[in-house]
């Protein structure tokens, strides 16, 4: 009986400790990688890149030629190297920063940035995944639609664009603390001539030279 009553006494601690904890709501912050994409997005389609907004930072998934962590984060909607469209909110959560910091550390090390490929592990497929385990959800299918096309067409894509590297050495950073928005829009953007020739540098290498996009340190795991 004893055994039994500090069991429940120990649930009743823990979800008194969940419940003082605020909500802190999910977005996720979508991005155009091509003026293209006004055309695209109405018959379902457009070259997308996504990253999951929390606790008043946004975090993605990037490339680099390095066994080591690609996760980045920036502040919100302003992901270098992108045009940004909307935020979708994906539910709320009840997860300290200091707790949140840890769980992406964690899931850094499922990251690296030479392992990033545009159909098969992209940051699309990250958000999903931060997503998932945030909330349970999953994001909107027509973010990474074009992904699993190429999954069944890979052979029609260019290398090229099957595999993205950043020449960088990834640097890392603290996360921030707690800041909310919840507002979707699509942001106007007139095409300019820099827009075609920059285009493959924003689609293969998204975070190259920019120097506001922190990357996330992974655990540490120390083998005996």
């Amino acid at each position: 009986m004893a055994a039994e009553k500090t069991s429940s006494s120990e649930g009743s601690g823990e979800a008194a400790r969940s419940a003082s904890v605020p909500e802190t709501q999910v977005f996720l912050n979508v991005y155009d990688l091509t003026p293209v994409n006004n055309y695209m997005y109405w018959f379902g389609f457009g070259i997308f890149h996504s990253g999951i907004q929390v606790h008043g930072m946004e975090y993605g998934f990037g490339a680099h030629d390095f066994p080591a962590s690609g996760v980045f984060e920036v502040e919100p909607k302003t992901c270098p190297g992108f045009i940004y469209r909307c935020s979708i909110p994906l539910g709320r959560i009840r997860m300290p920063p200091a707790e949140f910091r840890t769980f992406l550390e964690n899931m850094a090390s499922e990251y690296h940035g030479d392992t990033y490929h545009l159909i098969s592990k992209n940051c699309n497929h990250f958000s999903d995944d931060l997503c998932r385990r945030l909330t349970g959800k999953h994001i909107p299918g027509w973010v990474n639609r074009l992904a699993g096309l190429g999954a069944l067409c890979s052979c029609l894509l260019p290398e090229s664009l099957q595999v993205t590297t950043v020449k960088q050495l990834p640097e890392y950073h603290e996360v921030s603390e707690d800041e909310n928005e919840s507002q979707c829009t699509i942001t106007a953007h007139e095409p300019t001539e820099s827009d075609d020739g920059d285009q493959e540098k924003h689609l293969l290498s998204p975070t190259a030279g920019i120097t506001n996009v922190s990357f996330i340190s992974e655990t540490q795991t120390h083998t005996k």
